[in-house]
């Protein structure tokens, strides 16, 4: 959920790119360390799902269309966010190719991401609610403290990096 956000924050700085340069870049390179978390996460399940773990093969595989666009959703993620800091190599004036890569590589990002969220978004939203839902009656569910410590952690390595990147990606934002 964090991640949906997060994504929908860059998305509206896409509306007015020029304008929103800075912010746009900024959240960019935040998302970095998130995407990498979920990228793991993601990974680990897998192992565990194929390697036989019960509880991860008791809850079964995504549906057959988000198996086979998983790939295409990390590949594309990793894509756009390498381009898009790979652009801070070049001057605004010459981005060439890596340009076009970075906004081919989000046009097929979108499409697919599209896809997943929606695939994905009631589990999303509920899971994320029994996470939250915390009273007497109803403890967190098991690991959430841990998992909140390691979002929160995340979040913080993706502000740092933010900030410390800002001024390289000057050429950019100063325009």
């Amino acid at each position: 959920m964090v991640l949906i956000v997060l994504l929908a924050g860059e998305g509206v700085t896409i509306l007015s790119v020029r304008q929103l340069i800075a912010v746009h870049v900024f959240v960019g390179v935040l998302l970095i360390a998130p995407v990498l978390l979920k990228t793991a996460s993601t990974g680990y399940r897998f192992v565990r799902y194929y390697t036989g773990s019960a509880p991860y093969v008791q809850k079964g595989p995504p549906h057959p269309v988000l198996r086979i666009l998983g790939p295409v959703v990390i590949a594309s993620s990793l894509a756009v966010l390498g381009t898009g800091v790979g652009l801070f190599a070049v001057t605004p004036g010459g981005p060439g190719l890596l340009l076009f890569a970075h906004k081919a590589s989000f046009v097929v990002w979108a499409a697919v991401m599209t896809v997943h969220v929606l695939g994905h978004l009631r589990e999303a939203v509920l899971s994320s609610w029994r996470e939250f839902r915390v009273t007497k009656l109803v403890p967190m569910v098991r690991g959430g403290t841990g998992r909140l410590v390691l979002v929160a952690v995340v979040l913080a390595v993706g502000v740092a990096a933010a900030v410390i990147v800002m001024p390289v990606a000057t050429p950019w934002t100063a325009r």
